[in-house]
């Protein structure tokens, strides 16, 4: 995609993900002309999708490969944690895992659609325990953008009251659709036995078609051009029928991705123009130090472009974004734009990670029936522990949620790997019984943790290595304090009594060693931090509207603004402190004071 058709910008949007998207959806919709770069192709999930595709059609019958690891349908068509051309390096024992989808939209077509708001404690950690950060915003402050989020995308889930899990405002939230078996069964077990809460999930995929007329008029009060074009796009979303994995994509625009729910609106208006193929090197700057555009290399030409602009977002990713300031370098910025601070690609954090897979006996022999519901949870477990934890009973400052699952879904590559163990060696007609016994009686448990920001973990410049366009890459350090060696532990520890109490057997690993249980960092694929805020301009590189304390017009809006990282999956966050940010620079671009 290659449209640039305005003689001039007020914006340059760099990404076009979660932050990109809805900075785009935002600004548009309120008259601001903008320019999007995205470094990846151009992307229709409506025309792409493979959704109905069986896995023994896809070549390798769908298994994972090292540029495919999430299989030959997974929705993400170029890009993962290897891009051809495109390495990065981790200093000795860092072993940091770099997800990048070069794909108009970017992770938004690669994601579990866990729509989770932070808290209360959550935006506030430091004042609880001392430890990391606190943001320079209130939850209160987020809340309302929250609320148009979850209307504009479509969340399901319910209001539980429960601490720290705050509850949407009411007529927001989607039902939540019913539990299956496995999850009915966790929820009676964990309840009854381990005093364990499990409550509907929230997730960004539609139970039912979206109220057009109602939501557009709360989202945009006197505000035709914006009314109109959100009514229209969805009005042509459909509510998700359980039929196919959501990791491939939605061709009916049941769940959320930025290319289906949040650039069609905004192209809609007029106000914007998209350039796909496009990998940005630096943020440019005029006599005066502020950002007057961007250059980037045009990838079916390989030729450098620069275009310009009064505003420029940066919404890369969190680590590409920091990339994207550091080689940034001019006269007036020697270390990077926006590093006064010297803090940019420093406090980079990963979720926690660490699991454990279980048999359980009270699943077999299900009769054979439809329990494929939503593309990923119905229930979900938060994290429960505040008060113990505040008393000093546990050994890890922060906590984890727990995500579950299993049942008898579509079977696809591998659905039997794991049987062997329990068969003792049938073959032929006594095989397919136990395939028929034991399928659907197979169960996952896996935590999803904070983890406290350090300054062993940061990315930087590798002076000696550049990417396929000339664009210097980079250099991963890492180090997990015994927070999160602990919480990981706990974890496994907790997933093996559940599974116990379900009276079933343990087939993972359980380790009492948290630096063997915890997952790579950059597995989870939920990192943050980089280009942290705050309110002080000498311990922060943005200020709480995502706004360079040096560099005025610069903003960036992805979860390298993240100042912790909660046991919450950031993409909610983002989305809600973007559309935060936005507001701000419409408001500021009225007033004269940008660009």
């Amino acid at each position: 995609m290659k449209r640039k058709a305005q003689d001039e910008y007020d914006v340059i949007i760099v990404g076009s993900g979660a932050a990109g998207g809805m900075c785009a959806y935002v600004l548009a919709c309120s008259g601001v002309k903008v320019l999007m770069l995205e470094a990846g192709r151009d992307y229709d999930p409506v025309t792409e999708t493979p959704m109905f595709q069986l896995p023994r059609d896809a070549p390798l019958r769908a298994a994972g490969t090292p540029e495919k690891p999430f299989g030959f349908y997974d929705a993400t068509v170029d890009g993962g944690w290897r891009v051809p051309g495109e390495p990065y390096s981790s200093a000795d024992g860092a072993d940091f895992m770099w997800w990048r989808a070069r794909m108009l939209g970017g992770r938004t077509n690669h994601w579990g659609r866990i729509s989770l708001r932070m808290g209360e404690y959550d935006y506030k950690p430091y004042s609880r325990d001392g430890l990391g950060f606190d943001w320079p915003m209130s939850y209160d402050d987020v809340a309302p953008y929250y609320d148009k989020t979850e209307m504009l995308i479509g969340v399901y889930g319910s209001n539980e009251g429960l601490e720290n899990t705050p509850n949407s405002s009411p007529g927001v939230l989607q039902p939540a659709p019913a539990p299956r078996a496995t999850e009915l069964l966790t929820q009676k077990v964990c309840g009854e036995q381990l005093d364990i809460p499990v409550i509907p999930a929230h997730l960004a995929i539609m139970t039912q078609r979206q109220d057009a007329d109602r939501l557009s008029r709360e989202l945009w009060p006197n505000n035709a051009l914006a009314q109109r074009v959100t009514a229209e796009s969805m009005r042509s979303r459909a509510a998700c029928f359980y039929a196919t994995p959501c990791g491939r994509g939605c061709s009916i625009k049941a769940n959320f991705q930025s290319p289906t729910v949040l650039l069609p609106p905004a192209l809609a208006t007029g106000n914007l123009d998209i350039i796909t193929d496009a990998m940005v090197r630096e943020v440019t700057v005029d006599s005066r130090g502020r950002a007057n555009g961007v250059h980037y290399i045009d990838k079916t030409t390989r030729l450098d472009e620069h275009v310009s602009a009064r505003v420029v977002i940066v919404a890369a990713s969190a680590c590409e974004s920091a990339r994207i300031l550091l080689n940034s370098k001019s006269a007036a910025f020697p270390d990077g734009l926006g590093n006064g601070s010297g803090l940019v690609g420093k406090y980079v954090m990963d979720t926690v990670g660490a699991g454990v897979s279980g048999q359980i006996p009270a699943l077999e022999n299900c009769p054979p029936h439809n329990t494929d519901g939503a593309s990923g949870m119905h229930l979900y477990m938060p994290w429960w522990l505040y008060q113990e934890q505040a008393r000093g009973e546990l050994d890890f400052a922060r906590g984890y949620h727990i995500e579950f699952g299993g049942g008898r879904r579509m079977p696809g590559y591998g659905a039997f790997n794991g049987i062997e163990p329990l068969t003792e060696g049938s073959y032929g007609q006594a095989f397919k019984e136990d395939c028929r016994r034991y399928y659907g009686s197979f169960m996952y448990f896996d935590g999803r943790g904070e983890m406290i920001p350090n300054e062993d973990c940061y990315c930087e410049i590798n002076p000696d290595e550049v990417d396929q366009w000339g664009i210097p890459t980079l250099r991963f350090h890492w180090k997990w304090s015994e927070h999160e060696l602990n919480q990981a532990r706990h974890m496994q520890h907790t997933f093996r009594d559940i599974v116990e109490a379900m009276g079933g057997q343990v087939l993972s690993t359980v380790h009492d060693d948290g630096a063997r249980a915890i997952a790579r960092p950059g597995q989870i694929i939920h990192e943050v931090g980089g280009v942290i805020m705050g309110d002080d301009p000498n311990r922060s590189v943005l200020n709480e509207f995502c706004q360079s304390w040096e560099v005025d017009n610069l903003f960036v809006t992805d979860g390298g603004c993240f100042v912790s990282n909660a046991d919450k999956n950031p993409t909610l966050s983002i989305m809600a402190i973007a559309w935060r940010a936005s507001d701000y620079i419409v408001e500021q671009l009225a007033q004269g004071s940008l660009g």
